[in-house]
């Protein structure tokens, strides 16, 4: 098993830790390496941290010593895979979500290492007991320079580093599960004075409460400071409850891992095409000119292409990326559609999309199929259905499995109105039926037309088309 840890640092100097879990290790670190823009390493060494048990929380009582069974935790902290990266994400910079600016993160490093176990602490009992279920474990660490300043900008990037992971195919990546863990380590200092003194926030499982926990420790700092106290060194967890951080307990200092080499781990050597040994075995090495042409299209481009092909907006192209599944679903609505791409990605991130998160579900876990809301496209496209009885038709469809857009519009009479004549009587019988509505439109009044169209399409339960509504009120009230 294999994961990411996430570290970076914001508003003066934080770091964050993520955890995600994957497959082998030394195949698919290289290549999440390659995806960074960085200089890849020449060899990988493991080395061993000597230190078995962790420092007991104050007033409780350490059960156990949190160690991997061998006694130690596997690391690549000095010879990492890679070096000297980037990663860029996309913020908003204004209220409308048009308003987005790409921002880059330095990625200082990506290394391997082991997982150590997991505290969990029992206030209640005042003890604290040690899981080693995820002890031995893989995970992929990516360390990040100081260049962000908000919880926002955390979150986005950790949402920007999931999307990089499940396009490689590195991990799922879901925080919700474990896959992805974060550790924030937030501090504050005026422009131009050195990082402060930092705390470090634990254990936050979703981008959301990330972004809240950063946020919340940010003005905690700075209030502290302003009213003369001194921020503390210490560990804290966020308590999604209450919006707050709250003490864990401190860091007295830092601690001397005493690190030595692992002896049952060689190198891991990392070539690329102009140092590949002659006549290597290519199963045998790992070759990152090979791996990053095998990549597959990143987030950003896939972005950039949708932005292309189908002239949707920045923002949109960012919505569909976000939900997992989504993007899928609609390139599987376009492909069997003749709608314009712009009224798919509509109906798409609006109607579909609220549904979704209405009933809480999953793209996955939806009872509308991407041919079926092609369907119900086609039928609007070609005006054989208004757009309210399109929305009609989807409610039926997310409440009825199994029928079709054109036997529900058939079932509820829903086709749009196409005979001439009818319409004309009715608008007729309309506009004699109310005189004071015709004469408060003969007035100037705006608002009257629109009254009308509304009497005519409930005389007609919603089937006529109100565009041509309007073009007979118009040509009867001028005869």
């Amino acid at each position: 098993m294999a994961a990411p840890m996430l570290r970076w640092f914001c508003s003066g100097r934080r770091f964050a830790f993520a955890w995600v879990g994957c497959g082998s290790c030394h195949r698919r670190g290289p290549p999440t390496g390659s995806t960074s823009n960085g200089k890849r390493g020449q060899s990988s060494v493991a080395q061993q941290p000597h230190i078995t048990a962790q420092k007991p929380r104050k007033g409780l009582v350490t059960l156990a010593p949190i160690c991997v069974q061998a006694g130690y935790q596997i690391t690549q902290q000095r010879l990492p895979i890679a070096v000297n990266g980037s990663l860029a994400y996309s913020v908003c910079v204004g209220r409308k979500p048009s308003q987005m600016v790409t921002r880059t993160v330095r990625v200082k490093q990506i290394q391997l290492e082991q997982d150590s176990g997991k505290s969990l602490h029992d206030d209640l009992r005042s003890q604290t007991l040690i899981d080693l279920n995820r002890a031995g474990i893989g995970l992929l660490e990516v360390v990040l320079e100081p260049d962000m300043s908000c919880g926002e900008e955390a979150a986005t990037a950790v949402r920007e580093l999931q999307l990089i992971l499940q396009a490689l195919g590195t991990s799922q990546a879901n925080m919700a599960e474990g896959q992805l863990r974060v550790d924030a380590n937030i501090s504050v200092h005026r422009p131009g004075e050195p990082f402060g003194v930092r705390t470090e926030v634990k254990n936050l499982n979703s981008a959301r409460f990330l972004a809240k926990a950063i946020d919340y420790e940010i003005q905690r700092q700075i209030n502290e400071l302003e009213n003369g106290g001194e921020i503390l060194n210490e560990t804290r967890s966020f308590d999604y409850k209450l919006g707050c951080t709250v003490p864990m307990r401190d860091k007295e200092g830092k601690q001397d891992y005493r690190f030595m080499p692992e002896p049952n781990l060689p190198p891991l050597l990392l070539y690329d095409s102009g140092s590949l040994p002659s006549g290597a075995d290519p199963q045998q090495v790992i070759n990152v000119d090979q791996l990053r042409a095998r990549l597959p299209e990143l987030p950003r481009v896939t972005r950039e292409r949708l932005v292309r092909e189908y002239g949707m907006l920045p923002e949109h192209s960012c919505a569909l990326l976000n939900e997992v599944g989504l993007l899928e679903f609609f390139q599987n609505v376009i492909k069997e559609t003749r709608a314009e791409p712009k009224k798919v990605t509509s109906w798409v991130l609006n109607t579909f999309l609220g549904f979704l998160k209405q009933q809480n579900l999953a793209v996955s876990e939806s009872p509308v199929t991407p041919s079926a809301l092609a369907e119900l496209l086609d039928l609007l496209d070609r005006k054989a259905i208004s757009s309210s009885a399109a929305k009609q038709v989807f409610e039926e469809l997310w409440r009825n499995e199994g029928k079709t857009p054109a036997q529900i519009v058939a079932e509820k009479n829903l086709e749009l109105l196409q005979d001439p004549e009818v319409l004309e009587r009715l608008c007729r019988s309309t506009l004699e039926a109310h005189p004071d509505v015709v004469m408060d439109l003969k007035k100037g009044n705006p608002r009257a037309i629109n009254k009308l169209i509304g009497l005519i399409r409930k005389a007609t339960l919603g089937r006529a088309d109100p565009t041509a509504i309007k073009e007979v009120v118009e040509r009867q009230l001028s005869s």
